[in-house]
Order: C-alpha cells, then structure tokens, then sequence
C-alpha cells in the first residue's frame, strides 16, 4: 500500500512516515500543497494525507485539484476544530480529518479504516456486485465509476461507497450513526454532520434537482435512504 504525506512540518512528516512504515506501508513525502499535487498526478497513491495549512497551495486548494482526477481516499490535518473548517474540508473533497495534536495511534486507526473499506470495495465479484442502475444513476462497482445519465460523475471513495450502499438497499432508512458505522468504519469519531456534507455532495452531484431530490431520500428525525422500486 502506497501512502502520500504532505505537511510543511518536517519533523511531524518525518513522524508520521517512521510509524507508517514501521506498519509495513511504502510512504512518499512533500512538504506543500504544490508538490502534493504533482505527485498524485504522478504516482498511483492508496491513501493521501494532508496539510490544511501549507505555503504555495494550501491543503483545500491541493484536495479540490486532486479531486479533478483522482477519487483516492484523503485524510486532511488540521490545526483548527472548528465545524465551519471541516465542514468545508468535506466539501473539497476530504474522506477524513484529524485535529492537530493528534494521537499516533488515533491517525494510523484511521489510515486503517480508510484502507480497509477500499480493499472490502474491490473484492466485489459476480455480475450483481458490478453494476448497479437506479433510474438516471449507474455505478460501476468494479472500477469505481459513477454515471448520471451519459455523464460521468467523480464521487470521492467515501461519496461512493455511500452510494453504494444506498443503491443496495433501496427503500432501507439509515441513521446517521449507523451510516457512519457502515462506512466510515467502527474506529471513526467524527461527528453526524459528516453525513449530512457527504449527502448534500451526492444530491448536488448525482440529482437531476438537488433542491428536490427524488433519489437519496430523508426520512425526517430518522436518516435517509435511497427511494425505493414502489415509489
């Protein structure tokens, strides 16, 4: 498994790469926002993580241009805790974010979650598990591709194994705290507006009318759910 880690402090860098390898992953560093985002373009990354705060491209520029060719799963770090900031990390595309100073263990448990969830997705087999068709939406779950319409759409991994599991279960209303279990992974604290972002991204992507989805369905003071052949 290949990881990329981007921060402009050294020392944290060198940290993070020391305890990831002791992991057994191969780890490549940069140290802005720039070179984060020649190197995705580059090489072919399982995992990035990555600097909110950085000299020449900060790390939401550096997400919103990786995002416009790769759907690799990102991990952001960042100084700051407030919802405002993360919020808005997810909708440049961020799958996952930790607040600095973090726990080395906390991060790697994340690294973890967001690899395994990847490996779990492509080792869907039989003609079921390939394509999935919902009205105007189509996802292609061996190549991880979605369509809206004759349009290809770029969903991060997190957007897309949403999706999935939405199209799996038409009809089927999910909380939010079951959703983050689902996808995010049993070891993932963050919070149930990661839902909502994640959500909101989906409908502004994949809905004919975002103001008035007929696909990705809530159900209020309960969750959401994809609508269902009946209705």
């Amino acid at each position: 498994m290949k990881i990329l880690v981007v921060d402009d402090e050294q020392v944290l860098v060198k940290g993070i790469r020391f305890n990831l390898e002791n992991e057994g992953y191969e780890v490549s560093v940069g140290y802005d926002g720039e070179t984060a985002v020649s190197l995705a373009k580059s090489q072919d990354f399982d995992l990035i993580i990555l600097d909110l705060m950085m000299p020449k491209v900060d790390g939401l520029a550096a997400c919103l241009a990786i995002r416009e060719f790769s759907t690799v799963p990102i991990i952001m770090l960042t100084a700051k805790g407030e919802d405002a900031d993360k919020i808005t990390g997810f909708e440049c595309g961020a799958d996952d974010y930790i607040t600095k100073p973090f726990n080395i263990l906390e991060l790697k448990a994340r690294v973890r979650a967001l690899l395994r969830r990847s490996a779990i997705q492509s080792k869907l087999q039989g003609p079921a598990g390939r394509q999935l068709v919902r009205d105007h939406v189509r996802l292609d779950c061996e190549g991880r591709a979605a369509w809206k319409g004759e349009e290809r759409v770029e969903l991060t991994a997190k957007e897309f194994d949403l999706m999935e599991l939405l199209m799996r279960n038409p009809g089927k209303v999910y909380s939010r705290e079951s959703l983050l279990n689902l996808v995010w992974g049993y070891e993932y604290a963050g919070e149930d507006r990661t839902v909502d972002v994640h959500i909101r991204r989906l409908r502004e992507k994949l809905e004919r009318d975002p103001a008035s989805p007929e696909l990705i369905l809530t159900k209020w003071g309960v969750g959401y759910y994809l609508r269902g052949a009946d209705v």
